[in-house]
């Protein structure tokens, strides 16, 4: 996501860090330089005007020019001005003082609502809260349906009545239901329309009116770009909503939508959905994201997916054997793994400060997912004594093991090179003598190249 605009904002940012003393000349042309990133991203052309206008005006009259190094201080004003685009700081849901705190879903028709009700339940129980969702969208087929699959799949309660009922009573019912049962939160999914309509807008007051929910939440499709923006500013005339769970935003490489919903309506996005799996959606962090986009990584985020998917004790024992030079290739075997749990290898590395300039360096290197699965099928062919000590495999014990994973005996070659590579940088670490983030993905992935 954001990957046209990240390399556009860098690239310009990155030549205005290089000169050692900026003038309103140069500003005024990073400046175009960046409002035509914008608007190339589908960001609201009148809020990529403003934002431009402030940038300039922030970087011109606060003594920036004068300062000692103005190119980094313009990069400042662009990341705090970028985030505060994007919503500031950000803000949590409103949870009651006595539950369940009520959640209702809207959205139109195809947005990805009933799968985002599933989601949002998924999260709110991995924070360890309990939570229902009830099936109220009894205008889609199948949708009841789904949100039993989802919903079960996801740890939730489920409160259904089919589609027979009127969504009102259902979800006044759900709400009894989850009030008696003691939970935490209930979300509530709504129909949706292809266009929002007065039945809609009636349907969605009533359940408000019935259930009073703490939250009321629009759920728009990232990858309609500025059709979402329009989508969200029309129910904010029509209905209030207190924020935004943007769907489908892993599939929206541009980003227009999620720089422009908060600046057109008023409403910030709270949650983000970076992939189609129930575990993949994330609390969204403005002030995160803008130093993402602009490449400076996001070390908090990558330090909580850590805390939540990696096992400690393993992650001590690993450290252990890193310092006494015992690290095997079961160990990195093991490594993979626990990586794999943190999300694609693309989106790990990306908030690693400095990591994505150097993945665009290397982009004849093969650093996705799919070379995971044949690094795991590479040291799975090996026996224990060759993962141990990867010395010994030579020669036909090459064959063997290309052999038994699919692959070529240069793959396999290239696998223990890349190991030993991998030590060598553990020993540096170890020592303290940690090297930048372009030569660790160089360290491990050069040898690639060759």
């Amino acid at each position: 996501m954001f990957d046209q605009l990240s390399e556009r904002l860098q690239g310009t940012l990155s030549d205005l860090r290089s000169r050692g003393k900026l003038t309103e000349a140069d500003v005024d042309k990073a400046m175009r330089e960046i409002r035509l990133a914008l608007l190339e991203a589908d960001v609201n052309f009148k809020v990529a005007k403003r934002f431009v206008a402030d940038v300039r005006e922030q970087a011109i009259g606060a003594g920036v020019l004068e300062s000692l190094d103005p190119g980094q201080m313009v990069v400042k004003v662009v990341n705090e001005r970028l985030a505060e685009l994007m919503g500031g700081s950000g803000r949590e849901l409103a949870f009651a003082a006595r539950p369940p705190t009520v959640i209702l879903m809207a959205g139109l028709q195809g947005s990805g609502k009933t799968t985002a009700t599933a989601k949002l339940a998924r999260l709110l129980i991995g924070e360890g809260k309990t939570a229902g969702v009830a099936a109220c969208d009894t205008q889609r087929p199948a949708a009841v349906e789904q949100l039993e699959r989802l919903g079960g799949q996801a740890g939730a309660t489920v409160y259904s009545q089919g589609t027979e009922r009127d969504p009102v009573d259902i979800a006044e019912w759900a709400l009894g239901q989850a009030r008696t049962a003691g939970l935490d939160a209930l979300i509530i999914d709504t129909a949706g329309r292809l266009h929002i309509d007065e039945e809609l807008m009636a349907q969605l007051a009533e359940i408000k009116k019935r259930t009073k929910p703490h939250d009321v939440l629009l759920v728009v499709d990232a990858m309609t770009g500025q059709d979402a923006v329009n989508v969200a500013e029309q129910f904010a005339a029509a209905t209030e909503f207190d924020g935004v769970l943007m769907s489908k935003l892993d599939g929206d490489a541009r980003g227009g939508a999620a720089l422009s919903v908060k600046a057109v309506t008023g409403k910030p996005i709270l949650y983000a959905s970076t992939g189609e799996k129930l575990d993949q959606l994330e609390r969204f962090h403005p002030d995160r994201m803008a130093q993402r986009i602009l490449g400076m990584g996001d070390v908090l985020s990558l330090i909580e997916k850590a805390e939540k998917d990696i096992d400690a004790s393993e992650a001590e024992e690993l450290e252990r054997k890193m310092r006494q030079d015992r690290f095997t290739l079961e160990d990195f075997l093991g490594q993979l793994k626990q990586v794999r749990k943190m999300g694609p290898l693309s989106s790990v590395l990306g908030m690693m400060p400095g990591m994505g300039k150097a993945m665009k360096e290397l982009r004849g290197a093969s650093i996705d997912d799919r070379e995971l699965d044949r690094l795991e099928a590479i040291i799975l062919s090996m026996t224990p004594e060759e993962r141990a000590n990867p010395d010994v495999i030579r020669g036909s014990r090459r064959r063997r093991i290309a052999a038994g994973s699919g692959t070529n005996v240069q793959a396999v070659k290239q696998l223990t090179r890349q190991f030993e590579q991998m030590r060598k940088m553990m020993k540096l670490m170890a020592s303290g003598k940690m090297p930048s983030p372009e030569s660790l993905l160089r360290g491990q992935l050069g040898a690639r190249r060759r």
